[in-house]
């Protein structure tokens, strides 16, 4: 089969479209024929390579697919051979006490699929094999390219909104990264929450697209003062929520930004993951700083029920053959992209 590969991290050119074994189906699994992936920033973290972080090498990343099953292994009784599905990015053990309570992020054999599997499982393949518990009926009316980018983002979106932070209605969130593929659920999310999304992005047409995506204001983070900004449009008060996915370049404007005993809720560190802090905004100002990380298969299903109802869309704004996987993560690394960027695998 055909597939991106990379036996080294490093650079985009690690990155090979080549031919790779096809995989089987091991007991309570399934092997996809993949139609479409989505792309995620931890694809260019298993690239690259991360501090203390072990990932098996040759790698295939790809968290998020969608595909027909076309293999059915021991033990699976709720999948058939040409079911359509989409993909749950958390791959546990489904039989320690954090599973069987439906919290699998907590699950000491969790791994999220195409980023810390393998060797060579991921969606970024002509065939990949998933946990029969990862996969979901692909929601009827999303295109294959929109069904593979309804996981992770998504996922991990709720889960900082809904889970940890409990968002309310009325509450102000600042939202960093806003015109990106979490920035945008984010952005929808909070506004299906009856809370006031305020979008940071960092140009014109970006920020007509955080607009569209629901956005009350926009802040454009290279051009304005994002905490007086911030103040301004709170009467002096500061925001509730700061949903931070961007980590050590905003991270003190986030806490200047926050009303006293407001929130930080961050799922990721973009640029950076040792900011400085002076601990005394922390106690003086009461402030919770949440840590937040992917999410379970409840969570997901949650917030699927917006995407099946159409109430949330899901924002593939351009798609890339398998062979170019490379100028994706271009796009991905140098911040020239709006919504989700998808793979076309078939």
């Amino acid at each position: 089969m055909k597939a991106v590969v990379f036996t080294e991290h490093g650079d985009l050119d690690v990155l090979k479209y080549t031919d790779a074994p096809e995989p089987a189906a091991g007991p309570g699994e399934v092997v996809l024929r993949m139609r479409a992936a989505a792309c995620n920033f931890n694809d260019i973290w298993a690239r690259k390579g991360l501090p203390r972080v072990s990932l098996p090498l040759p790698h295939i990343s790809g968290t998020d697919g969608a595909g027909e099953v076309v293999e059915v292994g021991a033990g699976v009784g709720n999948l058939k051979i040409g079911d359509e599905v989409i993909t749950y990015p958390v791959n546990a053990c489904r039989r320690c006490d954090a599973c069987l309570a439906g919290e699998e992020v907590f699950c000491k054999e969790m791994r999220i699929w195409g980023f810390q599997t393998g060797p060579l499982e991921g969606a970024y393949a002509e065939y990949a094999n998933v946990q029969a518990a990862q996969c979901h009926p692909r929601p009827a009316h999303l295109s294959w390219a929109e069904a593979a980018a309804t996981s992770t983002s998504l996922l991990s979106v709720w889960r900082m909104l809904v889970t940890r932070a409990k968002v309310q209605p009325a509450d102000q969130v600042l939202i960093w990264g806003a015109s990106g593929g979490t920035g945008s659920f984010a952005v929808q999310l909070t506004a299906l929450l009856n809370a006031i999304p305020i979008a940071v992005t960092s140009s014109e047409e970006k920020a007509r697209f955080c607009e569209e995506m629901g956005a009350a204001h926009v802040l454009l983070h290279d051009r304005q003062d994002v905490a007086a900004e911030v103040r301004r449009i709170t009467g002096g008060r500061g925001v509730d929520v700061v949903f931070d996915h961007v980590g050590q370049e905003v991270w003190s404007t986030s806490v200047e930004s926050l009303r006293w005993g407001g929130t930080i809720v961050i799922c990721g560190a973009t640029t950076g993951y040792k900011p400085t802090i002076d601990l005394r905004y922390l106690w003086n100002k009461q402030l919770s700083f949440l840590g937040s990380h992917i999410g379970t298969r409840r969570e997901w299903l949650h917030a699927l029920k917006l995407v099946e109802q159409k109430r949330l869309r899901v924002p593939v704004t351009r798609v890339y053959p398998l062979a170019e996987v490379k100028e994706a993560q271009r796009a991905m690394e140098e911040r020239k992209l709006l919504g989700k960027l998808a793979i076309e695998v078939a």
